[in-house]
């Protein structure tokens, strides 16, 4: 069994959901190296989150950011977490709701991502700025 670790520092993102597969798959290329195995990706961070969906239509992620800010809104009169700003403890939930990981196949080398699925970082600040991910790749 082999296994390759890496941490990276993405650059900032503005606040959304961001394709970052490609930022992923340069940063460790041993994955070349993993007949069958598992790459588990995981962000440092508790107001930013990983998840994978659509690749192609960009009009997906604008519409995540629309549902999530509804979904989880700004200013409720109910928090008590306020004093980093009106978007941060939205920023706590929405990463709790989506996750800080995210563990995708890896076969003959390569990630076994469907067709249209891409690695997202969900970016919940408004001014998150850059954040960290650590990348384990495993597998024979």
């Amino acid at each position: 069994m082999n296994f390759f670790q890496k941490q990276i520092k993405l650059k900032p993102y503005s606040r959304g959901f961001h394709l970052i597969t490609d930022a992923v798959e340069e940063a460790i290329p041993e994955i070349r190296q993993i007949k069958i195995g598992q790459l588990q990706v995981f962000i440092k961070h508790t107001s930013a989150s990983l998840t994978i969906n659509e690749n192609a239509d960009f009009t997906v992620r604008e519409d995540f950011e629309s549902h999530f800010n509804k979904m989880v809104p700004e200013n409720a009169p109910y928090y008590k977490h306020t004093y980093e700003g009106s978007d941060d403890m939205p920023a706590h939930i929405k990463a709790s709701l989506l996750g800080s990981s995210i563990q995708i196949p890896i076969t003959s080398g390569k990630l076994n991502l469907g067709i249209w699925q891409g690695i997202y970082l969900c970016e919940h600040r408004n001014y998150g700025g850059s954040r960290q991910l650590v990348i384990t790749a495993f597998g024979v």
